[in-house]
C-alpha cells in the first residue's frame, strides 16, 4: 500500500546552476523531488552542502520549496555548475571535488529512504567512491516494492559501462534520452532500433517502466507489454534546464497516485512543457 500522500526521495547531487542571469538551485535528482513535491508529493532530498554561504542558501531554498531533506554540512565547496545557453539549450561544466562528492550514510538518511514509496538516482553523483558507496547502500534500503528510478544522466565523463549496468540492476525505472540510447547501445553492443534496444533492456534488468526522451520530437514509456508515444508540445522556450527531471518527477507521482501509463505519461509531458517555458529548473507552480 503506497502512502498517501507518496513519499519520494531524490539521492544525488544538490547544486547551484549558474545561468547567464544568475544563480538556480538544481541537481538531477534533486529537481525530480521538486517537481513531485510540487505536485502533491511528500519529498525528500538527500545530499551534501558545503559550510559556506552557498550551501546555506541552498538549504534555504530547499526549506522555502517545503522539500524536507538530510544534507550534511561538509568541508568542501557546495556543489555549482557553469550553464551556458544556446537558443535555449545548455551545457554544463560541473565543478569537481565538491561537497555532494562526499555524501554520508547517515542514520537520517536511511530512514528516509525505508519509507519510500520511491527514489531517484543517477550516474553523476557516483563519480566519487564516497558517494557511490553510500548511494549504493541507500539505494538497497528502499522497501521491495517502492520504485527505483535511475535517470541516466550522462554529463561529461561522470560514467561507465560498469556504473551504468550496477545502477540498472538496482532500478525497475530507466529513463535515458536519444542521444544518451545511442551511447549505451554502442558501450553494450545492443542493436537494432530504438524499441528492440529498450525492449531488450527491460528484459534483460526486469524494468517495470522504459523512458525514452527526444527533445523537442517526441517520448516514449515502454512496458514490457505496452507502449505510449506522444509528440512533445510547442511552446515558447525559455530553457530546457531541469525539464526532464520535471518529466521523471510528474510521472512517478502520477504512477504512485494510481494514473493509467497513458495518463501518467501525458501528466509527464504536460509538466516538463511547462519548465521550458520558465527560467531555471525550480519555476513555481501555479494552481493551473
Amino acid at each position: 500500500m503506497k502512502s498517501n500522500p507518496p513519499i519520494i526521495v531524490g539521492i544525488g547531487e544538490l547544486l547551484w546552476d549558474l545561468l547567464p542571469e544568475g544563480k538556480k538551485a538544481g541537481g538531477a535528482p534533486i529537481n525530480f523531488v521538486y517537481h513531485a513535491n510540487a505536485l502533491g508529493a511528500e519529498g525528500y532530498a538527500i545530499s551534501a552542502v558545503g559550510q559556506d554561504n552557498l550551501g546555506r542558501e541552498i538549504v534555504d531554498e530547499l526549506e522555502k520549496n517545503n522539500i524536507r531533506y538530510q544534507a550534511e554540512a561538509l568541508p568542501y565547496p557546495t556543489g555549482h555548475v557553469l550553464v551556458e545557453l544556446t537558443n535555449g539549450i545548455p551545457s554544463y561544466t560541473i565543478v569537481e571535488d565538491v561537497a555532494w562528492d562526499y555524501i554520508p550514510l547517515m542514520p537520517e538518511a536511511v530512514d528516509i529512504v525505508k519509507k519510500a514509496d520511491a527514489i531517484c538516482f543517477g550516474t553523476l553523483a557516483l563519480r566519487s567512491p564516497v558517494a557511490r558507496a553510500a548511494i549504493h547502500a541507500l539505494i538497497d534500503y528502499a522497501p521491495s516494492d517502492a520504485l527505483r528510478f535511475f535517470d541516466i544522466n550522462i554529463r561529461q565523463h561522470f560514467y561507465s559501462k560498469e556504473l551504468i549496468a550496477s545502477l540498472l540492476q538496482k532500478a525497475n525505472i530507466f529513463k535515458i534520452n536519444d542521444e544518451e540510447l545511442a551511447l549505451v547501445r554502442s558501450l553494450f553492443g545492443l542493436e537494432g532500433n530504438d524499441e528492440k534496444v529498450c525492449r531488450k533492456l527491460i528484459e534483460t534488468y526486469s524494468l517495470h517502466y522504459l523512458v525514452l526522451t527526444a527533445g523537442d520530437k517526441y517520448s516514449a514509456v515502454y512496458t514490457e507489454t505496452d507502449l505510449s508515444v506522444l509528440p512533445t508540445p510547442k511552446v515558447d522556450v525559455v530553457d530546457t534546464v531541469g525539464a526532464g527531471d520535471a518529466f521523471s518527477g510528474a510521472f512517478v507521482y502520477s504512477i504512485l497516485s494510481g494514473k493509467s501509463l497513458r495518463e501518467a505519461h501525458r501528466a509527464a509531458v504536460d509538466t516538463a512543457a511547462f519548465v521550458c517555458t520558465q527560467p531555471g529548473a525550480w519555476p513555481p507552480y501555479s494552481n493551473k
